[in-house]
């Protein structure tokens, strides 16, 4: 190869992949160029996937692709069961105890010879840690407590009637707000400790910024004590499976909706002759025929408006709203109840009449107290030409089941129809689950 022809090819090879050397196979000296290979690093950006329309003359992002987008960040609606996944709150002092245990055994970095600037790192250091081991269990709260707005609408209705209304979320505002005070201060602090001219100095903005972290989380921290109490209260709270076929048994208060309860099942509520017993949901089971049930009692309904209905009542209601259940509706015909059959029947044709998408079964109890001549009370209208109403006084509801705890009268028929109500129930829920299905498959 001629020294002509070989500098003509030196040109076609990048100027940066060349290495000139000598050739040792002639006498003279000719520029040889030899092909260095050199470590590359690739760089590479997500592609736009988003499609845009023309649109008077602008580019205007595709609908379809904004749907998708807000689907991506909208969080799903959760499943019953949120309250089971709480984290464990520590109490406020053993978290503020902890962090100051842990924040004065940090040492000053290794090899600082001179004494006020070993002083200074070391009370920076100190604050750095006691903020972190503060700020770090409150935003772990934070985030773990679910987001009501994402919760089913059952656990949804169960947080605001059990903790009144906003009162959850005003106290994981006070925590997060608690949050940014203590890094706030710490990093002040911190930063003042850091720039103190001697050791003295030092150890004196150390311990104000102790004192004062200590200060603020000692005022404030209650609101992690308030936490506490939410979740033992949530954690509390019956766990339904939404798959199991339940029975709810609603009814006047005092009617003994409770007795049944512990018939039926393995709940075990408070009996007593006084208005609602029930104070909360109360879930059990029924083992029937070798088939798992759920059982639930709740507080009684009064006769009013859903304005004038106090919390329990409401829960009874959110039960029946947001729970796939079988209605098991008690009537006490006898008086014993403190409520009489007039009032009753209006309070059961209003929710029979809102909730008639339930499976339903009808049960006169203390049959063994009702006596020939229908119960009247003083307040009731005898002139009232009502032949369904008076009918109801006498016998309650057409194709009504009576029974006896006390005597045991009707409850073997009584098992037998709650289990053929159940089985009901539960083909209706996997019916259900099948349309659902149906739907989710793409097309």
């Amino acid at each position: 190869m001629s020294g002509t022809s070989g500098l003509l090819q030196l040109w076609q090879v990048p100027s940066s992949s060349l290495f000139f050397g000598r050739s040792k196979l002639s006498k003279g000296l000719y520029l040889v160029p030899v092909r260095v290979l050199y470590p590359m690093s690739c760089f590479c950006k997500q592609m736009q996937t988003t499609t845009y329309a023309i649109a008077k003359g602008s580019y205007v992002s595709n609908p379809q692709n904004q749907q998708e987008n807000k689907e991506k960040l909208t969080p799903k609606v959760e499943n019953v069961g949120a309250f089971q996944k709480l984290p464990m709150v520590m109490p406020s002092v053993d978290i503020l105890h902890s962090a100051l245990r842990k924040a004065r055994r940090v040492s000053p970095t290794k090899g600082i010879a001179n004494a006020a600037k070993r002083e200074r790192n070391k009370g920076a250091k100190q604050l750095d840690a006691l903020m972190k081991e503060l700020a770090v269990p409150l935003r772990t709260y934070k985030e773990n407590f679910p987001n009501k707005k994402y919760l089913h609408p059952y656990e949804r209705s169960l947080i605001e009637l059990t903790l009144g209304d906003g009162n959850y979320e005003n106290v994981l505002g006070k925590l997060e707000a608690l949050r940014k005070k203590v890094v706030s201060v710490g990093k002040e602090h911190a930063s003042l400790c850091a720039k103190s001219l001697s050791k003295r100095e030092a150890e004196e903005r150390l311990n104000e910024g102790l004192k004062r972290i200590e200060e603020i989380f000692d005022g404030d921290g209650k609101a992690v004590d308030e936490l506490l109490n939410i979740a033992k209260t949530l954690r509390a709270m019956p766990v339904v499976d939404l798959e199991t076929p339940t029975l709810c048994l609603v009814g006047a208060p005092n009617v003994g909706k409770s007795s049944l309860v512990r018939v039926l099942s393995t709940g075990k509520p408070e009996i007593c002759n006084y208005p609602f017993t029930t104070r909360g949901i109360l879930m059990g089971h029924i083992n029937l025929s070798y088939q798992n049930f759920q059982v639930t009692d709740t507080p009684g309904i009064l006769r009013r408006s859903d304005e004038e209905r106090n919390n329990l009542e409401k829960l009874t209601l959110a039960v029946l709203t947001h729970l796939p259940t079988a209605v098991l509706y008690v009537h006490d015909l006898s008086g014993e109840c403190g409520m009489s059959p007039s009032d009753q029947f209006v309070i059961y044709k209003e929710m029979r009449e809102r909730f008639s998408s339930h499976i339903w079964l009808d049960v006169v109890s203390k049959c063994d107290l009702l006596q020939a001549s229908p119960v009247i009370f003083a307040t009731d209208d005898c002139n009232v030409d009502n032949f369904e109403l008076m009918r109801y006084r006498k016998m309650g509801p057409d194709e009504a089941l009576n029974v006896s705890v006390k005597n045991e009268i009707g409850l073997h028929e009584l098992k037998k129809r709650v289990y053929e109500l159940l089985v009901s129930q539960s083909e209706r829920i996997k019916n259900q689950k099948s349309k659902e299905e149906e739907l989710e498959v793409p097309s």
